[in-house]
């Protein structure tokens, strides 16, 4: 698929005659759950609860991303709609407009993150080699790779993601043996842990991770050919990659105290040609961002193409990278937890609801400017999770599980109220 045609396919249905295997799009996802960020992200969450119960928290967290992600790719086999489509007939063209702008900045916020990791490996790979590392040049080359993998079209991230996923793989594991054999098998928690959290916290960490991926699943699942082949797929991605990223990225970090796994490379004497392999999966993920956040604006701004929006990402995340944006990694990925889900909830209700059996051509012909139940619902639940400390209530321990619960619940219940007025105002005409 290229460029021209995805900017096609962002303003209406896929055609079948463009679906691929779900199995393709399971290693797309996979390679989702591998790379430093995820590494980053386990070591803290096991320096913080322990082996148990950082594994306990990647079970749960998969879990519940495996079936955020069901529904969502379900409803894009259905519909062949993008997500942003999805989001403009929930919210409304102009509700939609907000939706897309916050989920573009954080794909932006996203891109800066992973641009950051793949400075990181590459200066680790100069220093080893006596040569001065140039964090920012770094940074500024693999936004450059992102850019033109991206511009190529998704074909390209297949192809990059079935050669990076078992290498990859292979690294990971290859660094949790080498730790464990040479300082031994730890499972306590640190004394003092880089970022102290509790249990529902962890989960948070690992929801809000993928969460963006959940949400935006539509734009990589609606080209699955099958419901059927789209819930293998998930059920092959998260479940799977991310407990076991998760463990193996534990082991290291629990036996060395070290959360890097580039500096852990370097220690371990695995070679410099590793931290080369392990910068490709953080290019391979910052394509899928400026590819959702291109999709996001060009649906957004219709007259503008796609490649534009993806340029613009791509400079604007590079910026979030120069600026130290990794010193804000945890907290980042919680704030992910609460303001993603429900948005995803609120379209995949629609789906099953609203829009239930209604063409999905016709369904995004004629949108109301703004659909104020969704966009309400939304920043109430927003609201709630912010106003109300998590120490006082929570449904779940999970505050990322609690907004999407509190979204869902609040949404239907609203749906349910505008549609009992709806039917006492035509009792009421036909009675006058």
């Amino acid at each position: 698929m290229t460029a021209e045609s995805s900017d096609q396919y962002s303003h209406g249905p896929v055609p079948g005659n463009v679906t691929m295997a779900g199995w393709r799009v399971a290693l797309i996802v996979a390679s989702f759950s591998i790379g430093q960020p995820d590494f980053l992200n386990g070591a803290h969450n096991a320096l913080a609860l322990g082996l148990p119960g950082a594994v306990a928290a990647a079970f749960l967290g998969a879990l519940a991303l495996c079936i955020g992600c069901c529904f969502t790719a379900v409803v894009s086999v259905r519909t062949r709609l993008s997500t942003y489509l999805l989001v403009q007939r929930s919210f409304g063209r102009y509700g939609a407009v907000v939706i897309n702008i916050v989920i573009a900045l954080i794909h932006y916020g996203a891109f800066g993150m992973n641009a950051s990791f793949v400075g990181e490996a590459l200066g680790e790979a100069a220093l080893v080699n006596g040569v001065s590392p140039h964090f920012a040049l770094f940074v500024i080359l693999g936004s450059l790779v992102s850019v033109t993998a991206t511009i190529i079209g998704i074909r390209a991230l297949d192809r990059l993601s079935l050669i990076v996923v078992p290498v990859l793989a292979a690294i990971f594991i290859a660094v949790a043996v080498i730790a464990v054999q040479r300082h031994g098998l730890v499972v306590t928690p640190s004394a003092h842990p880089p970022v102290p959290m509790r249990f529902g916290i962890a989960v948070t960490t690992i929801i809000g991770a993928y969460m963006l991926a959940v949400a935006t699943m539509p734009d990589l699942s609606r080209y699955i050919r099958t419901e059927r082949g789209a819930v293998v797929s998930m059920a092959l991605s998260f479940p799977i990659a991310t407990p076991l990223m998760m463990t193996t990225a534990a082991l290291p970090a629990l036996a060395t105290g070290e959360t890097s796994v580039a500096k852990l490379i370097v220690a371990l004497g695995l070679g410099t040609p590793l931290l080369f392999v392990l910068a490709l999966p953080m290019l391979t993920v910052n394509a899928a961002n400026l590819y959702s956040s291109g999709l996001a604006l060009s649906t957004t701004f219709p007259k503008i193409r796609r490649w534009m929006f993806t340029v613009l990402g791509a400079v604007i995340g590079t910026g979030f990278a120069l600026a130290g944006i990794l010193d804000y990694f945890i907290p980042f990925l919680v704030f992910l937890g609460l303001i993603i889900p429900p948005i995803a909830a609120i379209y995949v209700i629609d789906s099953f609801t609203l829009f239930r059996g209604v063409d999905p051509a016709e369904s995004i012909r004629t949108l109301p400017p703004i659909r104020w139940e969704a966009l309400g619902v939304w920043i109430g639940s927003l609201a709630v999770i912010q106003i109300v400390p998590t120490e006082r209530f929570t449904l779940t321990t999970v505050p990322a599980l609690d907004a999407t619960i509190i979204a869902a619940v609040g949404y239907l219940l609203v749906l349910k109220l505008k549609a009992r007025r709806g039917a006492s105002a035509t009792m009421a005409a036909a009675d006058a």
